[in-house]
C-alpha cells in the first residue's frame, strides 16, 4: 500500500515512484484481468454505436495508455463505454464513422476547456446520497448487462458462472498472490475447451483487430455545417464523459482512501479523447466496472492503467485466436463479482435506513431509479442533485424562524430572525411581523442568528421596513454579518442598522 500516495501532480508515468515488487506484481496482473474484461465490452459498445469492433478496441487501447500519463486518478480505467456509445450512435449510424471521429475530437477539446474552467470543482456540490445512488445504480446496470448473455444459455453455462464466482470469492481466502478473476478466466477457458462445452466465446462477438492503429484525419468537410452537425453530440459526449469520470474518480478515492487531482483528470480526459479521435477511436471515459476490477485486484498506480491498454492491444493483435476462445460465461462471472462488490449493501441495510434521514434515502433511491430506468448516468446524477437541493431548500426554509420581545419601557419591539434567508424561506417570513401593533414607535430587527443569501432575502427585509414605515414605525436592522451586510447594502441601499 506504500505506493498509494503517489504525487498527483506528477506529469509523466516514468517520474512516479517505482512501486515495490508486490505492488508492481499486483498492478501487472490487475492490468491483464482488466484487458480481458475490456475486450467483450469494447466490442459490444462498438456494436451499440453502429461501428466496426476495431473502433471501440482501438479507442480503449489509446485511451487507457494516454490517460495513464495524463489523468489525475491513479489506477482508474478509462475506455470506450456504453453511455458514450449511446450518445453518438445516431450520428455514426446516419453519417458514418468519420463524423463520429470528428465529434470525438471536438468533445475532447470541449473537455479540455471545461477542465481549464474548473468544472471539477462542481464535484463539491454532489452530496453523499447521490454518490451512493450513483454507485448502487452502476452495480445494478453492470448486473443487468450480463443477463442477456445468460438468456437461454442452459445448465452448463450457469454452472460455469457459478464455478467462476466460487473461484473469485474463495481463492482470496487461500492466496492473494494472483487475482482471483484472472484464475477464474483461465480455469473456465481451459475447462470449456477440454470438455467441449458449447459456450459462446469472445470470438463470437466480433472480429478482433489484426494490426496496430495508425494516426488519421477524419474524412469530413471542414465547414460550419459540419461543426453545427457534430457540436451537439460533442457537447453531450464531453459532459457525460466528465460526469462519469469525475464520479468514478471520487469512488476510487473513497475505496483506496487516497486523494486525486480531479482538475487534472478533467483536462486529461479531454486531451486523451483528442488523441483517441486522431487514432480512429470513439469517445471514451472512465469505466466503473473495469476500474473496480482493477482496484479490487490490488492495483494502485498508473502502471495498471497503462498495462491494461498495452495488454488489450497485444491480446487482440498478437493472441487474438487464443483470446477468442475465452467463454463469455467466464467474463460474466467476473462482472457479477464486480456488481456485488460495487453495490453499497450497507446503504440498504434496515438499521441504516432507520437511522438515516428519510430525505437522504429518497435522494439515493431517486438517483438509482433514474439511472437504471434511462441508463443515463449523467441524467441520474443531475436529477439526484436537483432533488437534494430542493429538499435542502425545503428544510432550510422551515428552519427560518422569528421571535420577538417588547422593550419593558414600551414603544420598541425587538424581532430576532433565525436561520438561512433565501428565496424559499422568506415568503412566509414577511407576513409574520405585526405591522399594526398599537403604541409601537420603533422596531429592531436583530439578524445576529441569520444569514442573507440572495436578492429575495434583501427584498423581504425591504418589504418589512416599508410596511412598518407605512404605520409610522422606525425600523433598525442590526447584527448582519459581513457578507449579509455587504449584500444588503449593495442591493437595497437601506441599511439603517449596523454590523
Amino acid at each position: 500500500m506504500g505506493s498509494m500516495n503517489l504525487p498527483v501532480k506528477t506529469p509523466r508515468l516514468l517520474r512516479s515512484r517505482i512501486p515495490k515488487a508486490a505492488q508492481l506484481r499486483a498492478d501487472v496482473l490487475a492490468g491483464l484481468v482488466v484487458a480481458l474484461a475490456l475486450i467483450p465490452e469494447a466490442i459490444a459498445f462498438s456494436l451499440i454505436a453502429g461501428v466496426d469492433p476495431r473502433v471501440g478496441l482501438y479507442a480503449s487501447f489509446v485511451m487507457a495508455v494516454s490517460i495513464a500519463f495524463l489523468g489525475g486518478r491513479p489506477a482508474m480505467i478509462s475506455a470506450a463505454t456504453g453511455a458514450m456509445a449511446l450518445v453518438v450512435a445516431p450520428l455514426s449510424i446516419e453519417y458514418g464513422v468519420d463524423y463520429l471521429i470528428a465529434a470525438t475530437i471536438l468533445a475532447g477539446l470541449i473537455q479540455v476547456g471545461l477542465g481549464l474552467a474548473g468544472v471539477a470543482k462542481l464535484m463539491r456540490f454532489v452530496p453523499p446520497s447521490v454518490m451512493t445512488g450513483f454507485i448502487n445504480a452502476l452495480a445494478i446496470l453492470i448486473f443487468l448487462a450480463q443477463l442477456p448473455h445468460l438468456a437461454g444459455a442452459g445448465v452448463p453455462i450457469y454452472a460455469m458462472v457459478a464455478i467462476g464466482l466460487a473461484i473469485i470469492f474463495g481463492l482470496p481466502k487461500l492466496t492473494k498472490l494472483v487475482p482471483a478473476p484472472l484464475v477464474a478466466i483461465v480455469v473456465l477457458t481451459v475447462a470449456a475447451i477440454a470438455m467441449g462445452v458449447n459456450a459462446r466465446t469472445v470470438g463470437d462477438m466480433g472480429e478482433l483487430p489484426d494490426a496496430f492503429p495508425v494516426p488519421l484525419i477524419p474524412n469530413v468537410p471542414f465547414t460550419l455545417d459540419t461543426l453545427t452537425l457534430i457540436a451537439p453530440y460533442a457537447l453531450t459526449l464531453a459532459l457525460v464523459g466528465l460526469m462519469e469520470s469525475l464520479m468514478t474518480a471520487k469512488v476510487v478515492d473513497d475505496q483506496t482512501e487516497t486523494s486525486s487531482n480531479h482538475a487534472r483528470e478533467a483536462r486529461g480526459q479531454g486531451i486523451a479523447n483528442v488523441i483517441v479521435g486522431f487514432f480512429g477511436g470513439m469517445a471514451s471515459c472512465a469505466m466503473i466496472g473495469q476500474t473496480m476490477i482493477n482496484v479490487k485486484s490490488g492495483a494502485r498506480t498508473r502502471v495498471s492503467t497503462f498495462l491494461a491498454g498495452v495488454f488489450l492491444l497485444v491480446l487482440c493483435v498478437g493472441l487474438g485466436d487464443i483470446v477468442g476462445m475465452i467463454p463469455i460465461a467466464a467474463l460474466v462471472a467476473v462482472m457479477f463479482f464486480v456488481a456485488i462488490v460495487t453495490f453499497d449493501w450497507h446503504s440498504v441495510a434496515p438499521a441504516t435506513v432507520r437511522r438515516m434521514p428519510w430525505t437522504e434515502t429518497l435522494v439515493m433511491v431517486v438517483t438509482v431509479a433514474v439511472v437504471v430506468w434511462t441508463h443515463n448516468l449523467a441524467l441520474g446524477v443531475i436529477v439526484g442533485v436537483v432533488v437534494s437541493m430542493v429538499l435542502f431548500a425545503r428544510k432550510a426554509a422551515v428552519h427560518a424562524g422569528l421571535t420577538s420581545v417588547l422593550d419593558p419601557e414600551g414603544g420598541t419591539r425587538v424581532y430576532s430572525v433565525n436561520g438561512e434567508l433565501f428565496f424559499a424561506s422568506t415568503g412566509e417570513l414577511v407576513g409574520r411581523f405585526d405591522y399594526a401593533e398599537q403604541g409601537l414607535d420603533r422596531v429592531v430587527v436583530d439578524m445576529s442568528n441569520a444569514h442573507v443569501w440572495d436578492s429575495s432575502a434583501v427584498a423581504a427585509l425591504d418589504q418589512v421596513t416599508e410596511h412598518f414605515r407605512r404605520h409610522g414605525v422606525q425600523v433598525q436592522i442590526t447584527g448582519l454579518n459581513e457578507p449579509s451586510a455587504h449584500l444588503h447594502q449593495e442591493l437595497s441601499g437601506t441599511l439603517t442598522g449596523g454590523h
